[in-house]
């Protein structure tokens, strides 16, 4: 990466969860790990281990100069809870459709 920018992106067996309001959003034993500089390490989960019928796809798209254009999708009481990168960058190839939650529980 430039400027002493990195990213790594790692398979990891932990066990991650996430809950919101007693239900249970995503749990998987296969996530992503990303590790970026100046930002809290993210878990991406696989698409399989993410309710995403519970989520509606949102107008919101933001970009990352490292990472690519994200998506976002929201809950009706959560706008804009989860991300993820349809098309990354080469660098993070890995995380493409891997859904990232601001709130991972590592249980």
């Amino acid at each position: 990466m430039t400027n002493g920018h990195r990213i790594t992106v790692e398979e990891s067996t932990d066990h991650v969860r996430v809950v919101r309001e007693g239900r249970v959003l995503a749990e998987s034993t296969r996530p992503l790990v990303l590790r970026e500089t100046g930002c809290p390490v993210r878990y991406y989960l696989p698409p399989e281990d993410v309710r995403t019928d519970l989520l509606t796809a949102s107008e919101t798209h933001t970009h990352c100069p490292f990472k690519g254009d994200a998506s976002y999708w929201s809950l009706p009481e959560a706008a804009d809870l989860v991300w993820a990168y349809p098309e990354p960058k080469d660098e993070v190839a890995l995380i493409k459709d891997h859904f990232c939650f601001y709130d991972t529980e590592v249980v």
